[in-house]
Order: C-alpha cells, then structure tokens, then sequence
C-alpha cells in the first residue's frame, strides 16, 4: 500500500479552523491540497491520527478525499503576511528533501458545502457505518457543532481525523484501553440516524483484516514516531497502533454496545 507525494508549489489562503491553521496550496500536479502542517501545534500525532483514520474509513468503503504526503519548500513563506504563519510553513519546511518535512495534505473538494442534518436526509446503513467507524477510532470530533462532513456532487465524505486515536498520547496500559466503549459517541452528529449499528458491525469488523490494517499502519513515516521510551525501536512503535487496532476489533466490541445503548437514548 502507498500513498502518492507531491510538492507544494503555491500558498494559496490559510484555513483558519481549529488550531492546527491547515492551508489551501497548489501542488506539482497543478491540482489544489488541503495541507497539514507537521510542524502545527498538534504536531506529528495528528497526522498520524488523520491518515491512519482516513484511510481505514477509505478501506469500510467511506468517501474520504485522496491523502497524499506533502513536500513545503520555506520558499512558499515569503507570499504569506501572517507572521505566524510564516513561521509554521518554514518549520514544516524539507530539511533537505528528508522526511523530517513531510507534510500531508488530502485533495481539496471545490464547490463543497458543510454537513447539514437538516438539509440532508443520511440513510439508516450508511450513518450506522460512520458511528461505527467513528466509535472504532475514537473520534470525538463528529458532533453537531463541528460535523466535519461535507456534501460534494450529492455525496458525504469524511474530513479531519487528526482528534481521534487519542490512545497515542499516553501509551500507558494501552492494549487494556483498547477495549474500552467510547463514551463520546453520544454527541455524534449521525447517531440518531445509526439504527443498524449491530447489522453492519460484523462485515465492518470483518472488512479491517490484519493484513489490511498492517498495510495503513504501514505508511506512518519514520519521523513522525517520536522517541517514546515504551518502546526500544520505532517500528516496535508502528507494531503497538496495530496491536491496539487489532484488539479494538476484539469481541465483545464495547465500543458497538455503547454506540448501540447512546443511540437507544435518542429514539
């Protein structure tokens, strides 16, 4: 499994949403990126978060924009007047072509609108997969206040994953938490429509192989695994989010019942 590169060629406008201040840029392919800056005050956890959640979502057959890594020349700071700004682009920036600057960047949906639910009819099935895909990964970041879906050419797709996977922040006793329900779920946006959580939960478990779940796993860079003293190497890191997907998919899926008993309270 690999993801294409490309080469940020021209800053467009920055995304002022959040804290992680993504941009707009134009890449060497002449199309257009969301980028995501390594050197953001989330740093490399969050890319992490928003590849391998992106493209697990991508493999359960959900719409997630194309992910790419993303080279920065600090060159592309001199046309942006925000200081701030300024600075992260040159701390993203290569450090002589290395992997030290990889960026990621996911393909940038022109003419999209936000997630509205009031404007938008989601059928039973295909909300039931996104709450489950979002309870799988912890992601706490798909609420009514902030849906992070968007309409493009009438179809939902997924955006902005960097919030879940919250587990690699403390790897204390991470394969115990693996098992453990997601709480969260209650505020998701999508629940109430989620009906046929417990009919889609085997072919979704089924669907996340190991094979395929050590292929995503995979493509983490060797720079954005920080020196964690849990473990002796970074590739015994990269075995440790394979571990702990592969026991999330352990049955009984707590995760599945509490999704199941929040989205009860909404009927």
């Amino acid at each position: 499994m690999n993801l294409r590169t490309i080469t940020a060629t021209r800053y467009i406008t920055p995304l002022r949403e959040g804290g992680s201040l993504p941009a707009i840029v134009e890449a060497d392919d002449d199309g257009l990126y969301v980028l995501k800056f390594v050197g953001a005050g989330q740093g490399p956890r969050a890319l992490i978060a928003e590849l391998v959640a992106g493209e697990i979502a991508r493999a359960l057959g959900l719409a997630v924009p194309e992910i790419v890594f993303a080279h920065v020349d600090a060159e592309l700071a001199r046309t942006e007047p925000d200081p701030e700004i300024q600075d992260l682009i040159r701390a993203s920036a290569d450090l002589l072509r290395g992997s030290a600057g990889l960026n990621l960047a996911l393909d940038y949906l022109p003419g999209s609108v936000t997630f509205d639910p009031l404007m938008l009819k989601v059928a039973p099935e295909l909300a039931s997969r996104i709450a489950w895909f979002d309870a799988f990964v912890t992601n706490l970041d798909r609420t009514p206040r902030n849906t992070n879906m968007l309409v493009w050419h009438g179809k939902l797709w997924l955006i902005d994953h960097g919030a879940a996977l919250y587990f690699q922040h403390d790897w204390r006793d991470y394969l115990a938490r693996a098992q453990s329900p997601f709480a969260l779920i209650k505020d998701h946006v999508l629940l109430p429509f989620a009906s046929e959580l417990m009919q889609v939960d085997s072919q979704m478990a089924a669907t996340l192989t190991p094979q395929r779940l050590a292929g995503i796993v995979e493509l983490i860079p060797d720079a954005w695994l920080h020196d964690e003293p849990t473990f002796a190497s970074k590739a015994e890191q990269r075995t440790a989010y394979l571990n702990y997907l592969q026991q999330r998919l352990a049955t009984p899926r707590a995760f599945v019942m509490e999704a199941v008993r929040a989205h009860a309270q909404h009927v």
